[in-house]
């Protein structure tokens, strides 16, 4: 029997390599597709699960309860709370859309006159004047020129409204989500361990899974939770007090909030409103003083909350919240900033993990730059 050449043997085994990756990507795309559809359901429920498991851990351990029934009991507090504010700020919403249709039906809304110092303006003094003025004298005419124009903006804004609620309602599944993964918590990060350390080794696997959770619960209770509970204190005050738009104005704080901007630049302006409007009263004043204290609130919150996992940058989650945005809508508004956080820091651990040779030159060079 002749031995089989070595450049055929090669061939061989090359062919057989090649044939197992086609199979391997073959089956790791279609079960991608199969996930796909539950793919930001799944995210979202994993996040809030690695969120709250701490505060299951101390249920558990306070009540004796299992942990089917802790889990059980922390979604229904939750979606309890969510519940309630969330409906009131929904039905301002469509209050305030249904009040502005009548009033623009009925020719009640009255725009005032434009002051003349606006012709005055350079480049857009006289079309804009003559804009406003048209606005001031007939509404409804200009507003029937312009409806071809603004059917595109009112369709896109209505998908937007679409969205948000879709997005609530799968924030809601994916809570529930959250509790089943709560229930299983002690064998999901068994999981998680045995992943992390049968891709990075023994070694560094349970350091970069300790890493993610803390990333995880950073972001999601510093960033997206403290912005959360903004948008429910404002928005409450803002219903109580029967501002137009109170919904609108509560999700634009909630965006504010995820973006890291001042939530002050909601609450000054809707104060200045009401005092233009009601004038200066004990209401009015109490109003104020809450809604100030509810947009500054996040300097209170983020110490307790942020402070206690790792220090992410404002860049890395302002980035996050508008690429998910842009890309998933309101789901990616949420999970965008917790997972570019987590690829950011296990970037930088990845970074810091350097040969013992560079890290010497680079302690060395910093030695020779000091002064």
């Amino acid at each position: 029997m002749q031995p089989v050449p070595q450049d055929r043997y090669s061939s061989r085994s090359l062919l057989d390599v090649l044939i197992r990756a086609g199979l391997i990507a073959f089956l790791v795309i279609t079960c991608y597709e199969v996930f796909k559809p539950f793919l930001s359901l799944m995210l979202w429920g994993l996040i809030l699960g690695v969120t709250f498991y701490p505060l299951h851990c101390r249920l558990r351990n306070t009540l004796g309860q299992r942990d089917g029934v802790v889990a059980t009991l922390i979604v229904l507090v939750s979606l309890l709370l969510l519940i309630v504010p969330v409906y009131f700020l929904g039905v301002s919403m469509v209050q305030s859309a249904h009040s502005a249709l009548d009033m623009v039906k009925e020719g009640t809304w009255h725009i005032p006159p434009p002051n003349e110092s606006v012709l005055g303006w350079p480049l857009i003094g006289q079309p804009l004047f003559t804009f406003w003025q048209q606005a001031s004298v007939d509404l409804t005419s200009l507003l029937k020129t312009l409806m071809p124009h603004l059917q595109g903006v009112g369709l896109d804004l209505l998908s937007t409204v679409a969205g948000v609620g879709g997005g609530f309602f799968l924030f809601l599944a994916a809570l529930m989500l959250a509790g089943v993964f709560m229930a299983y918590g002690e064998n999901g990060e068994r999981s998680a361990l045995q992943i992390a350390s049968r891709i990075s080794g023994p070694d560094r696997g349970p350091q970069i899974a300790r890493l993610c959770t803390a990333t995880i619960r950073a972001v999601a209770q510093g960033v997206v939770g403290i912005a959360f509970i903004q948008m429910l204190l404002v928005g409450v005050g803002f219903v109580v007090m029967g501002i137009p738009g109170a919904g609108l104005l509560a999700l634009l704080v909630l965006l504010l909030g995820i973006m890291q901007l001042p939530v002050v630049l909601i609450t000054l302006p809707v104060i200045g409103y009401v005092f233009a409007t009601d004038g200066a009263s004990a209401a009015t004043i109490v109003f104020a003083i809450y809604s100030f204290v509810a947009g500054m609130s996040d300097n209170i919150l983020k110490p307790l909350l942020l402070g206690r996992g790792v220090a992410v940058p404002m860049p890395v989650v302002l980035i996050g919240a508008l690429g998910g945005m842009v890309t998933g809508g309101i789901i990616g508004l949420f999970v965008g900033p917790v997972i570019l956080a987590v690829g950011y820091m296990l970037f930088w651990q990845w970074v810091e993990q350097e040969p013992g040779n560079v890290t010497a030159a680079v302690e060395q060079k910093d030695r020779v730059e000091t002064p």
